[in-house]
């Protein structure tokens, strides 16, 4: 038997049994994952690597650690911060216009512990936060017309979007950094023709609008002018009436007695030298 221990077959399967027990028992976490070791499918200490706000590279837990092989199973969780895409989620506004919404998160696990212990894995979380997620976005984006989306307003639904996705997200040890919508429109068909037949409707009585108020400025405006002219014109028949009815006198004749260019000279009238209209020609003022 003890010859049997020490040909070299034996060796050479007891050294490759014993490596394979020391990589076993020994493992890298690096720094961008966090590790919880599980003795008999239940979390042993703490986790390792933990993400801690404001810590740097080089100062973290990562590195090497000891497990017993075939005992302890590592869970691992990623350290960085993961995102959510959420595409063409049915929405429906307050101003009951049905859109289609591109919605991106983006979140970190914080707390692997509490996170392993309400879903057990980071794929799980993730699900988890997907429809999370989706039903903090219909019901913010629900409460607020379609014009929002294209304001600067915008940024509150956002935020108020990004706090319910939080409290949720808190019981599974994730904290939301961001959450950003990427495009927000009606869907193609009847739908969205309506709503352009809508918005062609709004402007066009908009316009009408518009241009009514515009011609009650000029008749204002008109009317103002007359009543302005008429002011001056008494003004100067008051400061000389003699002058005045001489010079619309004047006007009468030329307009009278003088034709255009073609037929100057043609003008005939017959009337009483006693006439009063012929007045200004007999220096009678």
């Amino acid at each position: 038997m003890s010859a049997l221990l020490r040909t070299p077959l034996t060796l050479a399967i007891g050294a490759v049994l014993l490596v394979v027990l020391v990589m076993s028992s020994f493992v890298v976490v690096p720094e961008t994952r966090q590790a919880i070791i599980l003795r008999l499918n239940e979390p042993y200490g703490g986790p390792i690597n933990a993400y801690q706000r404001g810590e740097r590279y080089g100062n973290t837990g990562a590195g090497v650690i000891f497990r017993i092989p075939f005992i302890d199973q590592i869970v691992w969780v990623d350290k960085r911060v993961l995102d959510i895409e959420l595409d063409n989620q049915p929405v429906l506004s307050t101003d009951q216009l049905r859109l289609e919404v591109d919605a991106f998160a983006r979140f970190r696990v914080v707390d692997p512990l509490r996170m392993f212990k309400t879903v057990r894995s980071e794929a799980e979380a993730r699900s988890s936060l997907e429809r999370l997620f989706g039903s903090a976005l219909r019901n913010e984006l629900g409460k607020v017309p379609f014009a929002t989306l294209l304001s600067p307003e915008r940024g509150e639904v956002m935020d108020k979007i990004q706090n319910a996705l939080q409290v949720r997200a808190t019981q599974m040890g994730v904290e939301i950094v961001d959450v950003r919508i990427k495009h927000a429109d009606l869907p193609e068909g009847s739908p969205l023709d309506s709503a352009y037949d809508r918005m062609r409707t709004a402007r066009g009585q908009e316009a009408a609008t518009i241009r009514a108020q515009g011609a009650r400025d000029a008749q204002i405006i008109r009317a103002n002018a007359e009543a302005e002219r008429a002011r001056i014109y008494a003004q100067a028949f008051n400061k000389d009436p003699q002058f005045y009815d001489f010079y619309r006198a004047m006007q009468s004749y030329r307009s009278t007695f003088v034709a255009d260019q073609q037929g100057k000279g043609s003008s005939s009238i017959i009337l009483s030298p006693q006439n009063s209209y012929l007045r200004e020609f007999m220096g009678q003022r």
